[in-house]
C-alpha cells in the first residue's frame, strides 16, 4: 500500500473514537500524523508507530508540521477550551473535522475564524471497521474537501452525507446511541435466560451469539426487519406470545421513540 494515500492529519483526543480512526487511517497508508493526546495510556498502540507523532497539548505540536485536515475527537464539553488553539490551521486552509456530539457546524466556524468544516458522528463499532458514520458539509468546505473528510471517515465503515444538519441529532440518537441500545437488549436477554434457570455460561454464550447472529443476518439480507421478525414468529408460537408483550402500546412501540427522542433533544443541549 502507498505511503501517500492520505496526507497528514491532525487529531487532537486519542479515545476510542479518535484511536479506531487512527488505526483506519494507519492500514490506509497515512503518511504522517500528528496526536495531541495527554493522557499517555490512550496512545500506547501507536507511540512508536513511524508515521505517528503524540504530543500533549497543542503548543507542542511541531512549528513546522501543515496538516490537511484536523480532527476534533474530544468531548464536546471541552470544545470551547480546545478549539481556539488551532485557529492557525484555519488560515492556513486546513479542513476541520468534528466528531464531537451535538457542536454545530456554525458554532465550529466561530471558534475557529470561519474555517472550512465538517460535521460528523460515527458509532462505536468504528473500532472493528463495522462502523456508520453520517456527516455534514459546512458551506466553507470545497467537493476536495468534502471528499477528503469522506476518505477520512470511510476508514471505519460505512459514510452517509445528509444536506440538512438537523438530521444529525437523531442520526446521533439513533446510530451514534445505537450500540449502546442493543448491548442493553443483550444485557437483558442474558439476565432473562438466568431467570429461567439456564446456566450462567450459556445464558451468556447464547444472548452474545443470538444477537450477532441476527446482526449478519440483517446485513446479509435484503428483506427488511419487519419481514426478518415475521419469518421467525410462527402463529399462535412461543416467539408470538413474546412480542405480544414487548409490542404492546405501552411497551416498544412506545418506548424506543421516547429515548430516541431523549437522546436528541440532549444532542441539541450539547450546541450550547
Amino acid at each position: 500500500m502507498s505511503s501517500d494515500l492520505l496526507p497528514p492529519v491532525l487529531l487532537v483526543g486519542c479515545g476510542k473514537m479518535g484511536g479506531a480512526l487512527l488505526h483506519g487511517w494507519l492500514e490506509r497508508g497515512l503518511s504522517r500524523a500528528v496526536v495531541v493526546e495527554p493522557h499517555k495510556l490512550s496512545t500506547e498502540a501507536f507511540a512508536h508507530h513511524p508515521g505517528v507523532e503524540v504530543v500533549p497539548e497543542a503548543d507542542c505540536i511541531p512549528s513546522g508540521f501543515v496538516p490537511e485536515a484536523v480532527i476534533f475527537a474530544t468531548k464536546p464539553q471541552q470544545a470551547d477550551a480546545v478549539l481556539p488553539s488551532y485557529r492557525p490551521f484555519a488560515r492556513g486552509g486546513a479542513l476541520f473535522v468534528s466528531i464531537m456530539a451535538g457542536r454545530t457546524i456554525s458554532g465550529l466556524d466561530g471558534m475557529l475564524d470561519g474555517a472550512a468544516v465538517v460535521r460528523a458522528m460515527p458509532n462505536t463499532p468504528a473500532a472493528i471497521g463495522q462502523g456508520f458514520t453520517v456527516a455534514c458539509a459546512g458551506r466553507r468546505a470545497s467537493a476536495e474537501q468534502k471528499a477528503l473528510a469522506d476518505q477520512l471517515l470511510s476508514a471505519t465503515g460505512e459514510v452517509a452525507w445528509v444536506e440538512a444538519e438537523s438530521l444529525i441529532d437523531p442520526v446521533t440518537a439513533i446510530s451514534g446511541g445505537g450500540p449502546a441500545y442493543v448491548f442493553l437488549l443483550t444485557e437483558l436477554l442474558e439476565r432473562a435466560a438466568l431467570d429461567q434457570g439456564v446456566p450462567a455460561d450459556l445464558a451468556r454464550r447464547m444472548a452474545r451469539a443470538t444477537v450477532v447472529g441476527s446482526g449478519a443476518l440483517l446485513a446479509r439480507s435484503a428483506e427488511d426487519a419487519a419481514v426478518l421478525r415475521q419469518n421467525v414468529t410462527s402463529p399462535k408460537g412461543t416467539t408470538e406470545q413474546a412480542l405480544a408483550v414487548l409490542m404492546a402500546e405501552h411497551a416498544w412501540p412506545a418506548l424506543v421513540p421516547q429515548a430516541v427522542d431523549a437522546a436528541t433533544r440532549r444532542s441539541r443541549e450539547l450546541a450550547g
